[in-house]
């Protein structure tokens, strides 16, 4: 939040000359000591609250693009107009005043009441939500403020509701993020919105044909409309000598809490990957006073995701930071506290962390007959090979108009855009899944954004100083950018993603069924 004083800003209560804001620009002062965000937009002007709902991030230092301001710290979208969260990651609308102008000034008058959800939305006789992560919430929150009003039912296989999933491995881990804002909604919400969440409840088979989810607990229940979003499983690796209780993963709640109970006795602790989740847990163990052990076979962190450049800038953040890396090595077994390496090194640990990868959660789609692409295919609308069955999230294949391939993203902030976008084309908007995918990632002080996809390269361009962290960089394939890197350069993530937007394409043989035939 911001902490400028506020004798320093300006009050809007008592107006704001024309004259000193140009078109396009942003002003940030106070309505009634509540910060709020002035912004032109060539003769019309909108004041907005000064902070994104998703994590408080200060829109003034944001991006105004058409009618919406976008957060620079993960690239919620909110209209001007009334405020509502358009994009993902925020879910919740941000105040919005009434502005007149008088002769060569603005003057703010009384809040507008937040958007209210749409009346009267046509839609399936009902819809159900299968899997309990980003996509599914986002999902059933879109299909509520479009203006659905039929039964709608998530079924998620975890126990607790759907939650913060980035903050586990991150500030929740390291200890500087409250339980009680890990969930993403209250139990109320569902009630109010008459969302039927069902937890705990894992589903064992769809038929297609009669239009049905039977539960391995033996219930059924029909659907108009289906969303599958059931995400992925992390890969789980075979250590000979390592018990279960010695080996913890993270994906769920309850994944974190247990790690957590056992970082409070632990001294040591191995970490097996050097991907984002096995880095952001070192960080937040590190956070927590413990000494991490990184054992990887890549030759640099995550060198297979950003280069080698920027691996050897993040392994030398850890090692600031006290983690020791053990790379091109791989675990061989485990004797009681005893790690052994495949090079004979042994390490001592309390516990083991796994941060190997995920694979997409397919079984479901495959027993259904839908089509498979190595995830559950989908075209432009994400809808799937069986009409009125959609997929969304960790586990689709999607046409992205901006690579031209076909691709899957294991992110947070992708799989609620595309939940979002999955409710609205349920509803029958026809709304083709354009969004540049974004994701964040958090190593003590340092803020990774990435823009784009780039899964190849031949060329990376860097601007500035990756030791001075304060940098951009560009990853190119045949000389189109593919994904942009910034450190340091919020408002330049921004606007390479609206770069990206701005040059994306729907070839013409990508039609739904061109895409799901090939």
């Amino acid at each position: 939040m911001s902490e400028t004083p506020e004798a320093n800003k300006p009050d809007f209560r008592n107006g704001f000359s024309i004259g000193d804001l140009r078109d396009g620009s942003m002003m940030l002062g106070h309505v009634d000591g509540e910060e709020a965000v002035l912004v032109r937009r060539l003769d019309e002007f909108f004041v907005v609250g000064a902070h994104c709902t998703h994590y408080g991030g200060p829109l003034a230092e944001g991006l105004i693009v058409d009618g919406t301001v976008r957060c620079p710290w993960h690239h919620a979208c909110f209209s001007l107009k009334d405020g509502e969260a358009l994009r993902a990651p925020a879910l919740d609308p941000i105040p919005c005043w009434r502005v007149e102008k008088v002769g060569d000034k603005i003057f703010v008058r009384e809040k507008l009441a937040p958007p209210a959800p749409r009346r009267g939305a046509e839609g399936p006789n009902s819809v159900v939500i299968v899997g309990g992560g980003a996509a599914g919430l986002a999902a059933a929150d879109m299909l509520r403020r479009e203006g659905y009003d039929g039964p709608l039912t998530i079924l998620s296989a975890d126990a607790s509701p759907p939650v913060d999933r980035p903050n586990l491995s991150k500030d929740y881990l390291a200890g500087t993020a409250q339980e009680e804002w890990i969930p993403l909604r209250p139990s109320d919400y569902y009630r109010d919105r008459r969302i039927d969440l069902l937890l705990g409840s894992r589903v064992s088979s769809i038929d297609t044909k009669r239009r049905r989810i039977r539960l391995e607990n033996g219930r059924e229940l029909e659907f108009g409309a289906l969303l599958l979003a059931t995400g992925a499983d992390p890969v789980r690796l075979p250590i000979e000598g390592a018990t279960e209780a010695q080996l913890h993963y993270l994906r769920t709640f309850a994944d974190s809490k247990a790690i957590i109970a056992r970082a409070a006795s632990a001294k040591r602790v191995v970490v097996v990957g050097a991907s984002f989740i096995g880095l952001e847990v070192a960080a937040s163990l590190r956070a927590r006073g413990i000494h991490v052990d990184v054992v990887a076979p890549d030759r640099q962190p995550l060198e297979r995701v950003m280069g080698a450049e920027v691996g050897a800038f993040i392994r030398k953040l850890h090692e600031a930071h006290g983690v020791t890396f053990h790379l091109e090595q791989t675990v061989s077994r485990v004797s009681s506290r005893t790690v052994t390496l495949s090079n004979g090194k042994d390490l001592d640990a309390d516990f083991i962390v796994l941060g190997v990868g995920v694979r997409p959660s397919l079984n479901l789609a495959e027993q259904a007959g839908l089509a498979i692409d190595r995830c559950i295919k989908v075209d432009e609308y994400l809808e799937t090979s069986v009409a009125g069955i959609f997929a969304a999230g960790d586990a689709a294949r999607w046409p992205d108009p901006h690579s031209g391939e076909r691709i899957r993203v294991e992110h947070w902030v992708v799989a609620e855009r595309m939940g979002q976008a999955a409710a609205k084309n349920i509803l029958g908007r026809r709304e083709k899944f354009e969004a540049v995918p974004f994701f964040w990632s958090q190593h003590y002080d340092v803020a990774i954004n990435y823009v784009g996809h780039a899964e190849k390269w031949d060329a990376v361009e860097i601007d500035g100083k990756l030791d001075a962290r304060d940098c951009s960089i560009v990853y190119k394939y045949g000389g189109r950018t593919l994904a942009t890197v910034t450190i340091s350069r919020d408002l330049q993530s921004l606007q390479a993603e609206v770069t990206m937007e701005a040059e994306r394409q729907w070839p013409e043989h990508q039609t739904s069924a061109g895409i799901l035939a090939r």
